[in-house]
């Protein structure tokens, strides 16, 4: 051990002296290189490129400059004997890092008089490639090719835009019951395109995605709503009150943005008990704002459901929604035009669902007590004698592909809670022009003396709500168990009296039948392949008509891209009728939604468990 010891002692002494020689002497080649880095830190997420820039300079001539990653040399670049120096330098984050490591980057440069620089370093933090968009958002962008995803209830506040690019796709979280709220005041542009739509989806794996993921889009304003006491969001905390109930003149043109080619999947949840999302859920939204080329699949509740205001769209398409395709509720008084739902047969809920679902309020009587400015009392009771405040939107060229196509090909597993193509009742003035409906095994539904005047007004002076030249086709009165023909296709309830109503409001449905085929309107008691197929629908667009899972007749899916445009020589090509609607109509001669071609076509997806996202 003193061996050791002394041996040391020596070499130390040594290295002493030899260090002192290095200091006294004057004839060095003068200074080594010195390495600059424009940045010392940065951070990005796995499979992104991270740039800095080196600054070397070497006195005696620069020959090299080593690039080492922990440690490890990466590269080695000329510097070819120059003084100064500068390259920008690239370096891409390992596909496979670590989300929260750290990879050190290392520059040193070496002169012609073998000098080396001390080493700089670049310190690179692993990001998480998962953006997530919580709380209250500020006015920002989100990418294409991006990762989103919301968690919880995330909200755009009063003055805050948020723009999403074209092929953007942003996820919503199934732990969290993530849910997009634009609050009254806030914008959301998603203003995507045929090419590049914009996806809302869950963030569930292929092959696990299912209805109720998340909790969809909601966007709130802060027009009409026919309620004297403003309404809230269900579920939403803290509470989202929207619109006003001053005036339907009150912020009827709006903006809460952009919806165009847009898709959203798999949302619409329960956030409490009896208090649901939808797809897309519009709460006194103006007619500033643009809906336009949408699609909602597989919703945990409705797929559309608008809650007052004034809002237009175009181009809608509702698939396999799990509740009613179209909702309208709370005075809404906008436009739509061009909507397709195809149901699901196989699962409904259990309140009954519909191809339509249309209230006024929570009950059927008279808002605001007959005011004429407000209120929604076109059988006199009242006083008022006025729709203003009333649900009194417009529908046009709508096709609805029921669950109950033909002869059901899923026997007993149809679910039974499909109930009728249009739900009509507590007091609506809703018209519907021009329109397909089809499949459902009731059809027209209407269960109040207030709706009935409403719908009978428009016999004599043309103000309120009606049926229009549209084609209903529901199956054969024994599937339903129906005890006349009529009843198969109009239902009225006998829980209301005809009281003020002229003509009488019959418990049969004949006087319904009547007002039907009066306006315009015609009906078939057959779902057959061929009767379908004379009207220029292809019968195999039913979903039923695909096969079910186990069923070895046919294809458990839905085709992916499916062709909705009519058959050659059907007859819905003609019949529509334009006399009298709003000018945000496209005229044409078609009913149902689609004429030649199918506005479906590249952006709206009919397998999206099965899209790589």
């Amino acid at each position: 051990m003193k061996k050791t010891l002394k041996l040391m002692a020596i070499f130390m002494a040594v290295a002493g002296v030899l260090a002192l020689q290095s200091c006294n002497d004057d004839d060095g080649p003068g200074s080594g290189p010195v390495v600059s880095l424009n940045k010392t830190t940065d951070q990005n997420i796995p499979g992104s490129t991270i740039s800095v820039t080196a600054d070397v300079n070497a006195p005696n001539g620069g020959r090299d400059l080593t690039v080492y990653v922990a440690g490890v040399e990466e590269d080695v670049l000329d510097m070819g004997g120059s003084a100064d120096f500068s390259v920008d330098y690239s370096y891409q984050i390992p596909a496979n890092a670590i989300v929260g490591s750290k990879i050190i980057v290392s520059f040193q440069a070496t002169d012609n008089s073998d000098y080396s620089s001390a080493v700089a370093n670049l310190v690179i933090t692993v990001g998480d490639p998962i953006v997530v968009l919580q709380g209250n958002l500020t006015t920002q962008t989100l990418n294409k090719g991006v990762p989103y995803l919301i968690k919880g209830q995330t909200f755009i506040p009063n003055g805050v835009t948020v723009t999403v690019q074209p092929g953007a796709i942003i996820k919503g979280d199934k732990a969290t019951k993530g849910t997009l709220i634009v609050s009254p005041g806030g914008t959301l542009v998603a203003n995507g395109t045929a090419a590049e739509p914009i996806v809302f989806t869950s963030s569930q794996a292929i092959g696990e995605r299912d209805r109720g993921d998340w909790g969809g889009i909601v966007m709130l304003g802060n027009a009409f709503v026919n309620q004297s006491t403003l309404p809230a969001v269900e579920g939403i905390s803290p509470a989202q009150v929207y619109g006003n109930n001053t005036s339907p003149a009150t912020n009827a043109t709006s903006n809460s943005g952009t919806l165009r080619y847009v898709r959203i999947e798999y949302a619409g949840i329960e956030l409490s008990p009896n208090n649901e999302t939808n797809s897309l859920t519009m709460g006194g939204i103006g007619s500033g704002t643009t809906i336009e080329y949408v699609q909602v699949s597989f919703g945990g509740d409705d797929g559309f459901e608008w809650f007052g205001g004034t809002v237009n769209a175009k181009y809608l398409v509702s698939f396999s929604t799990w509740d009613d395709d179209f909702d309208v509720d709370f005075g809404w008084s906008g436009n739509v035009q061009y909507g397709l739902a195809v149901r699901n047969p196989f699962f409904a809920d259990q309140s009954g669902s519909n191809g339509f679902e249309i209230d006024n309020q929570g009950n059927g009587n008279a808002t605001f007590n007959g005011d004429a400015t407000r209120g929604c009392d076109a059988d006199n009771s009242g006083g008022a004698n006025t729709t203003v405040g009333c649900t009194r939107g417009i529908f046009s060229n709508i096709t609805i592909l029921g669950p109950r196509p033909t002869t059901p090909t899923g026997g007993s597993n149809l679910s039974g809670n499909n109930q009728n193509a249009v739900h009509y009742r507590r007091r609506n003035a809703v018209q519907i022009h021009n329109s397909f409906l089809s499949g459902f095994r009731l059809g027209i539904r209407l269960d109040d003396g207030g709706t009935w005047s409403n719908l009978a007004g428009t016999l004599t002076t043309g103000a309120n709500g009606g049926f229009k030249n549209n084609v209903l086709t529901v199956p054969n009165g024994a599937e339903r168990g129906a005890t006349t023909a009529t009843e198969a296709a109009f239902v009225t309830s006998t829980s209301v009296t005809a009281t003020g109503n002229t003509p009488a409001f019959n418990s049969d449905g004949t006087t319904l039948r009547d007002y039907w085929t009066n306006n315009g309107n015609t009906f078939t008691l057959s779902n057959t392949v061929a009767n379908h197929t004379a009207l220029g629908i292809d019968a195999a667009l039913f979903w039923d008509n695909k096969g079910r899972p186990g069923n070895t007749t046919g294809a458990p899916l839905y085709p992916s891209n499916p062709n909705f445009a009519l058959l050659a020589g059907g007859t819905l090509s003609t019949g529509a009728v334009f006399t009298g609607l709003p000018g945000f109509f496209t005229s044409g001669t078609f009913r149902g939604a689609f004429s030649t071609t199918d506005w479906t076509d590249s952006w709206a997806e009919f397998q999206p468990d099965s899209k790589v996202y």
